[in-house]
């Protein structure tokens, strides 16, 4: 049904550390990121940046960047260091670099591209950001009566006016599972990704199932094949704009192939040494997502058991 956008890839350290690079969203690479939301500190001085040979690092802006400010308001993201850390939607702004005065000490990368790059807290930070100013963004209205709606509890709610309803942020459950028979596994991939790039199957949790029926309806909507001894792994949120990857790992019973070709543009089986060498390196057959997503891992725990 509603397939996820599986080879992103999404992250677990060997398949435990998903809030580490699992954050995959990085919202600012030495800056406010790619989604444009920038982060503002609650205490003076200038904006703060990693120098440009090291890593990147996330950068924060000082309470001045509120002053003028006529978009959405600050989100509490919470306390470090005796400050309080704000997200701030700054998107309303054609060119931030120049109009906040930031040329050559932070810069807007894309949030995707940076968020393996980040050390593991910042990029869970910067997940957390780039989830709540979307969802902003995306939720301005009262599903029940279409009110405006304001943001209340600092950025993590939103309130009606008209009919007293509180709205959350929503997150999407998103099942992705390594499927095996025996020393092989199956891989699947979408029409537009790089060439020979394969991943494991993903899709969204449908209204009614358990994690484990998720599983197993998607892999067989998608390949055909079907499945059991469904056993859940590692997490890891994928805020783009709100899922959250539910890492699994499923036992084949059957192994003919019947590609649905509106999810997929091909799916195969995987003998575990092309694994193992398309972990190290892509082969003329295989590529592998990168170790920030959740899929790496998935795939990389099996292959070496």
């Amino acid at each position: 049904m509603r397939s996820a956008d599986a080879a992103q890839p999404e992250a677990a350290q060997s398949v435990q550390a998903a809030a580490a690079n699992a954050a995959q969203s990085a919202s600012a690479q030495a800056a406010p990121g790619a989604a444009q939301s920038a982060s503002a500190q609650a205490a003076p001085g200038a904006a703060q940046s990693a120098p440009a040979a090291q890593s990147p690092r996330l950068a924060w802006a000082t309470p001045a960047l509120l002053e003028g400010h006529t978009g959405p308001p600050p989100i509490l993201l919470g306390a470090a260091g005796g400050a309080a850390h704000f997200a701030l939607d700054i998107s309303q702004s054609g060119d931030p670099l120049n109009e906040y005065g930031w040329q050559g000490a932070a810069e807007f990368p894309d949030l995707r591209a940076a968020a393996g790059l980040l050390p593991p807290g910042e990029a869970a930070i910067a997940a957390q950001a780039r989830h709540l100013t979307d969802w902003h963004a995306r939720h301005r209205h009262c599903p029940g009566c279409g009110g405006a709606t304001t943001p209340v509890q600092a950025g993590w709610s939103r309130r009606c006016p008209e009919c007293s309803a509180l709205h959350f942020p929503r997150t999407d459950p998103v099942v992705i599972a390594v499927v095996t028979d025996g020393a092989r596994c199956l891989l699947g991939r979408q029409s537009g990704w790089p060439r020979n790039l394969y991943s494991a199957l993903a899709g969204f949790v449908e209204p009614g199932e358990s994690v484990e029926e998720a599983v197993a309806r998607e892999v067989r909507e998608e390949s055909g094949v079907r499945v059991h001894r469904v056993r859940y792994l590692a997490s890891q949120p994928w805020p783009f704009p709100a899922s959250l990857m539910l890492g699994c790992h499923a036992e084949a019973t059957s192994t003919a192939l019947r590609v649905d070709n509106t999810e997929l543009e091909d799916a195969r089986w995987f003998p575990r040494s092309e694994i193992r060498s398309a972990l190290h390196a892509p082969t003329p057959t295989l590529t592998l997502p990168p170790p920030v997503a959740i899929a790496h891992h998935l795939i990389k725990t099996w292959a070496e058991q």
